[in-house]
């Protein structure tokens, strides 16, 4: 398979490198052009052998959509668009409707794995048609972790963006629960072991998962994170998750109450927000705002 790859950040350069090391030529394109193979989107689509499957990762939005635009005009029928973005589900509806009028397929595709996708594989959330997704089936298959969980295909174009966006707010809760933990134990004063706590519970348990993995490696780097100020962003599919929620009259207070916490902590220092923090840090290479350098314990703040 010959695909090509728009955007070669963190996730889209990984991703060039682990389809390239399974057997699956990629020419991608950037607008940094110390990493592009190719000038222009043209010279990438004019690289590419009929049918053409180009996968698109950008920031979702207006360069998204401005990306799509511009790959309509340069496709021809037959060839198929991938999104593996973070677009909302209803940008890609839109999308679709804009590529088939074309003749382009159009398939979204939720990717999970952060900067570890490279070593471990990506999970994969595709959204299309069974003829579209076939044609890109065999860069899903290098992307995928290894076994045979780690892909689905989803349901029509918009169904894997949504699952994944379901995913990031299962996450926002996983992720508050340990935090939350974290700043009991600390707080409590009767743990003199607070790491080494998290880390027994990595085996055994059945709160053991890779968010308690990486907070484990936080804690053991920075047993206080006192480098980590307690500010989490959210990336949007929290929010877009709660609408959801609210739209089919899903009850998801947890979900909720956990993207309400990282509003709180744009507000005050909370240690509970800085395990949140470092914990994207840890699985996704998100930056994270250094403590404050004032003389005193962020802690006090």
């Amino acid at each position: 398979m010959h695909l090509g790859l728009v955007g070669l950040g963190k996730m889209g350069g990984n991703m060039r490198t682990r389809m390239r090391k399974h057997g699956v030529t990629v020419t991608g394109y950037d607008r940094n052009p110390d990493v592009s193979d190719v000038g222009s989107l043209a010279e990438l689509v004019d690289a590419l052998e009929s049918p053409k499957v180009v996968w698109v990762m950008v920031p979702s939005g207006e360069i998204t959509r401005d990306t799509v635009t511009e790959l309509v005009d340069l496709l021809d029928e037959g060839d198929v668009i991938v999104d593996g973005g973070n677009s909302r589900w209803t940008d890609d509806e839109k999308h679709a409707e804009l590529a088939a009028q074309q003749g382009i397929g159009y398939v979204d595709c939720g990717v999970s794995g952060g900067v570890w996708g490279l070593e471990n594989g990506y999970a994969l959330m595709a959204g299309g048609s069974k003829d579209d997704i076939a044609k890109v089936q065999p860069a899903f298959d290098a992307l995928r972790p290894e076994g045979e969980s780690g892909f689905v295909h989803a349901g029509r174009v918009g169904a894997g963006h949504f699952s994944k966006m379901v995913h990031n707010g299962i996450e926002y809760a996983m992720m508050q629960a340990y935090a939350e933990g974290y700043e009991l134990l600390e707080t409590a004063g009767l743990v003199e072991n607070v790491t080494e706590v998290f880390d027994s519970w990595r085996e055994g348990t059945v709160v053991r998962s890779w968010l308690l993995d990486l907070l484990v490696k936080a804690l053991q780097d920075d047993p206080s994170l006192s480098q980590v100020r307690g500010y989490a962003e959210d990336s949007g599919e929290g929010r877009w998750t709660v609408e959801a929620a609210i739209d089919h009259a899903v009850p998801a207070p947890t979900i909720a109450a956990s993207l309400f916490a990282r509003f709180v902590s744009r507000q005050d220092e909370s240690p509970s927000m800085q395990a949140v923090a470092a914990m994207r840090q840890q699985f996704g290479g998100h930056a994270v705002q250094a403590a404050k350098e004032s003389g005193h314990d962020p802690k006090d703040a």
